[in-house]
Order: structure tokens, then C-alpha cells, then sequence
């Protein structure tokens, strides 16, 4: 057991109003400069809809994240060493400027200097890449609250199977909730793995996965491997730019912007802790429907004696063990098991969670003639409500609609238990016994979930200066060292060009075997 630190996120998609102001926020902070106009490192979709970029999660197109190979070995989906060193100049799998949007600003001026007419001025948009006059006809927000779906959520690449002939786009036939997405900083991020110039790495101390801009050479590789598509091509400088986590903030043990200036407080932040020797096994796991539970057993247990004792070993602070032990992503990802991973198909580990949400239950059970006081109607009404559960299960369980049920099931018993404890009615025990929670646990939940105050959504320890101290020290040791061991078996990754920021270089497939850094 190898036990590193991870600042995680989980956020409860009920909660998303899709105001946008984590997108504003986060572009006002880190990508309000010439070069990443287009760039939108956080960024709320509506589903159903291709998302931003356009159609990002179709990977038998756009070739990102891992898959694994004839032998059962975990290898990037966009090829080999040889294959990316033979496309270094020419990459085919990217995104476009079409698929992005073209940025645009308008002419403000007519507005101003315009002479005296009998026709109303017009501010015309015109791309802030080249200056010349644009139509607008496409956009990070094209389909926000459904508008425009019609035309293009068709081809939302979740929408595969009977599902394309079941969602319908039209009005009080269809479906919507907001998708907020960042960077997922993965255990296994495939970013890094591809990039040839070892300039992405990820944090050693907090897990965050960073650029280094003075060794990105803009290869581009690290785009194409992202499978959320969350790294981006400054084109002023040639370089790869990224969510950051806000990783000046978190050092100072304060949430990420985005999550600061939620409106619908619906952000956690926390620690996990993680067996970074068991990284690499589950992310190769064969059954897709099994990576779920394969990322939850790498956490550990923040309270076992033994994993303190190994956390304490492996130079973990004592402020940050407390912080795991109260951790609220934790505490949603496997102590309750109501928050889920967004596309563990793509095997990368994401670290960015999300609580599914729940559709108006009473309603279905209405609608199917059931009593809105028998559990059993109610559960049953989970299975017909307006959100199909194949889609929801296509976004966060790999398809296996049985895992979603099963958190919709107990959102849906807390939400009967505590209605009735808030109405001075007994509360449904039974329905709570039906989905493996007591009374208390209900409450700890709702509390989390509803009530949750800040110093409960944000539990971030500060970084610690005498770790900085040490890491900056570790700069010039061996790249493929493991940590104070013999080292590594295979120093080749990534192409063997400059040294790589990691903790144990991965077998010649190209997965990880553990922490990365």
C-alpha cells in the first residue's frame, strides 16, 4: 500500500440552475487573455446535447482516454509511441475551430459614432481571430436550456441505441438538467501519458494534473488523449492550456473560483486518499460495468488504523489526514455512494464526481396510478421517470442502468424520510432499511446534501511549505524513480524524451502503474 493525497470534487447535478457564473468566474480568472478566446475551462452543457466541443464524448472519432488491447493491456486509445512520434506534425484527431465556436466581438463603436439616420444602428459580430465580419453558428452554450436541441442534441453520443428513438425534442415530450465540466484531473490521466515533452504532469502532493508551459512544445498529443476534451491550444503561444484547479487557492486551503461563486452551492470539495500501487490494476479491469467499483476500492479509508498508520509512512501531514476523515467527497463517494464518476468507460480514474439528479418522483408515480405512500410504487416509479435511465447511465456508469437505479432509489428514500420527519411524521424507516441507510445516516446525508454549510462543502487543508521544499529538492533526481526505491522497470514512456514528473513510469503499454507527479 502506497498512499497519496488526491483534492477531489463532487457536485449534486439537482442543484445545477445553469446560471453560469462558475464559466464567467473561471473565465474572468484564468482565460481572459489573447489566444484562448475560445477556451472555456469550465463550462455547463445541457443535456441531452453534443457538448463542448461538439460531439467531445464520441472517442470512436475523436480517439481519446484508454482502451485496453487484444492482451487485456491498458494502452492510449490514440496509439502507441511510434504512431504519435510519426503524427508529431501532423495530429488528425482534433477538434476544429468549428467545433469549439468561432470567439467573436462585436462592433461597439457603431453604436456610439453612427451618424443620424432613419435606421437603427447595428453592432455586427466579427471574429476576434481574424477581424473579419462572422456569422454566428455555433457556440459553447448553442443548446443551453434545450434551445436549438432540436437540430443538433440528436447527435449526442449518449443518445446510442433505442435511446435515439425514445428521447424526443419536443415540448413537454423531452427532458433536460445542466452538466457542469472541468478538467477531471484523473489518477490515470491520459494527457499526460501522450504528452511527448513530459511538459504535463501531475502534482505529487495533491494529485492536480498542471502544464508546464516552459516545456510544452505544443505538440497538441495531450488534446487528443483528453477524452472531456479539457485541454486547450493557446494560439498565441503555442502552447497547451488547462484547468488548473485553482491550485493557488487550494494552497491556501481555499475552493477552487468555479466553486466559490456557485449560486447553487452545488460544488464539494475535499481530500480522498488513494492506494497508488492499485491505480494501474483498476483501470484495467476487462467488464467496463466493474471500473466503478474498481476506482472505489483504490480510496481508502481515511479512519482505518492501518491506512493511517501506512498515510503517516508515506509522509502524509496530520492536518491533511483529519481533512480526509471529513471529507465530504469521500463521505458522497463511498461512505453513502450517491456521487459517480463521468464516463468511467474512458478509464482515466476522474476525480470530478457527480450526484445524478432525480427526476420529480411523485409525479411518475402519479402518472403510473401508484400510491405516493407505498416504497414499493415509488421505487418502482424510478425506473419510468423523465430522465431515462440509460442516459444517466451512459454519462456515469458505463451503461449499467442497475448503479444508477440504485443512488435515484436512495435519493429518492431520503427525500420520503426526511419529508415526512419535517411534517412531524414518523419517518420510512422501511424505505431507508430498502437502500442499506439507518436514520442517522439519513440525516448526515440531507445534511450534506441540502443543508451542507461552507466550512462542510469545503474541507481544504493548506499546503504545507516544508513538502514544496522537499519536491523542488526531488527536481533533479532520475524521472523514473519510484519513490526511494530501485528504479523503475520501464523508464520509456511517453517517447523517453525529457524528464516526466511522476513517481513510477508505467509498463511498456503506457498505463499507469500508480501516482503520477
Amino acid at each position: 500500500m502506497r498512499v497519496m493525497a488526491q483534492v477531489a470534487m463532487v457536485m449534486n447535478l439537482d442543484k445545477c440552475i445553469g446560471c453560469h457564473t462558475c464559466s464567467v468566474t473561471c473565465k474572468q480568472t484564468w482565460s481572459n487573455r489573447p489566444g484562448v478566446e475560445y477556451a472555456w475551462f469550465n463550462n455547463v452543457e445541457t443535456k441531452p446535447g453534443v457538448g463542448y466541443p461538439r460531439g467531445y464524448e464520441d472517442q470512436e472519432h475523436w480517439k481519446g482516454g484508454w482502451m485496453l488491447d487484444r492482451r487485456g493491456r491498458l494502452v492510449l486509445r490514440s496509439g502507441g509511441r511510434v504512431k504519435r512520434l510519426l503524427s508529431l506534425f501532423s495530429n488528425p484527431d482534433l477538434p476544429s475551430i468549428d467545433d469549439y465556436y468561432e470567439p467573436v466581438t462585436y462592433e461597439y463603436d457603431t453604436l456610439v459614432d453612427a451618424p443620424v439616420g432613419t435606421h437603427v444602428p447595428v453592432a455586427r459580430p466579427r471574429s476576434v481571430l481574424t477581424g473579419e465580419p462572422t456569422a454566428i453558428t455555433w457556440g459553447p452554450n448553442w443548446e443551453d436550456g434545450l434551445g436549438g436541441a432540436e437540430e443538433t442534441a440528436g447527435a449526442d453520443p449518449n443518445l446510442r441505441g433505442s435511446l435515439a428513438e425514445k428521447v424526443k425534442f419536443e415540448f413537454e415530450q423531452t427532458f433536460m438538467f445542466h452538466l457542469p465540466r472541468l478538467c477531471e484531473h484523473c489518477l490515470n490521466p491520459a494527457c499526460v501519458s501522450a504528452c511527448p515533452s513530459g511538459a504535463m504532469y501531475k502534482r505529487e502532493e495533491d494529485g492536480i494534473v498542471l502544464v508546464d508551459q516552459d516545456r510544452c512544445r505544443g505538440w497538441r498529443m495531450c488534446v487528443t488523449a483528453c477524452p472531456y476534451k479539457k485541454v486547450y491550444v493557446n494560439h498565441a503561444t503555442g502552447k497547451a492550456e488547462k484547468c488548473t484547479f485553482c491550485f493557488p487557492r487550494i494552497e491556501a486551503g481555499q475552493p477552487t473560483v468555479c466553486s466559490e461563486t456557485c449560486v447553487g452551492r452545488l460544488r464539494y470539495l475535499g481530500l480522498v486518499l488513494y492506494d497508488a500501487d492499485r491505480v494501474g490494476e483498476a483501470a484495467a479491469v476487462q467488464d467496463e460495468h466493474d471500473l466503478l467499483d474498481a476506482q472505489r476500492n483504490v480510496f481508502l479509508d481515511p479512519s482505518d488504523p492501518e491506512v493511517i498508520a501506512a498515510a503517516r509512512r508515506d509522509g502524509i501531514a496530520e492536518d491533511w489526514l483529519e481533512a480526509a476523515r471529513r471529507s465530504p467527497v469521500y463521505a458522497l463517494i463511498s461512505r453513502f455512494k450517491v456521487a459517480l464518476p463521468l464516463h468511467p468507460e474512458y478509464r482515466t480514474l476522474p476525480m470530478v464526481w457527480y450526484v445524478p439528479p432525480l427526476s420529480p418522483v411523485l409525479d411518475a408515480v402519479g402518472e403510473a396510478g401508484g400510491n405516493a405512500d407505498d416504497p414499493d410504487h415509488v421505487f418502482a416509479a424510478v425506473t419510468r421517470l423523465r430522465i431515462p435511465l440509460e442516459y444517466l447511465a451512459n454519462l456515469f456508469s458505463a451503461g449499467d442502468t442497475d448503479v444508477v437505479a440504485g443512488v435515484l432509489m436512495k435519493l429518492t428514500a431520503l427525500r420520503s424520510h426526511m419529508r415526512a420527519v419535517n411534517l412531524g411524521e414518523t419517518g420510512e424507516e422501511a424505505a431507508l432499511a430498502a437502500v442499506g441507510l439507518d436514520s442517522v445516516e439519513a440525516e448526515d446525508l440531507h445534511r450534506l446534501l441540502a443543508i451542507a454549510k461552507y466550512e462542510d462543502r469545503y474541507v481544504i487543508p493548506a499546503a504545507h511549505k516544508e513538502d514544496a521544499a522537499a519536491l523542488s529538492a526531488m527536481e533533479n533526481r532520475c524521472p523514473v524513480e519510484s519513490s526511494g526505491d530501485e528504479p523503475a522497470a520501464s523508464g520509456k514512456v511517453m517517447l523517453g524524451l525529457p524528464r516526466i514528473r511522476r513517481r513510477d513510469a508505467a509498463p511498456e503499454t503506457g498505463g499507469l502503474a500508480g501516482g503520477v507527479s
